[in-house]
């Protein structure tokens, strides 16, 4: 089983700074995974976006910075600093910087 990795331990860290915007990209920094967690952190530029597609897992997003935009079975939700979501597994989803966006997203299989 991996450990957590690409990040400080022992350590308090602010995870938005973990991750820095890039011009025209999605950036994505991976903390954990295995078969049962992925955990990964997020930036999207602005009007960037991760298609539609399904997880076999539940999907936990969290914003760290910006505005994003979580789509879940057609239906739009506008995500802010501090607010949390579940895309659930087996549902198409997708994900859109509506502005500069950072999450951390937690999968559990």
């Amino acid at each position: 089983m991996s450990m957590i990795k690409n990040i400080s331990k022992a350590e308090v860290v602010v995870l938005k700074d973990q991750v820095a915007y890039q011009e025209g990209q999605v950036v994505s920094k991976t903390l954990a995974q295995n078969d049962a967690l992925s955990v990964t952190l997020f930036s999207f530029d602005k009007g960037e976006e991760i298609s539609t597609h399904e997880s076999g897992g539940d999907a936990f997003v969290t914003c760290l910075d910006g505005v994003g935009e979580i789509t879940i079975d057609g239906q739009k939700y506008e995500l802010h600093e501090g607010e949390s979501i579940v895309m659930p597994a087996k549902h198409p989803h997708a994900v859109h910087g509506k502005e500069q966006f950072k999450m951390l997203l937690v999968v559990v299989f």
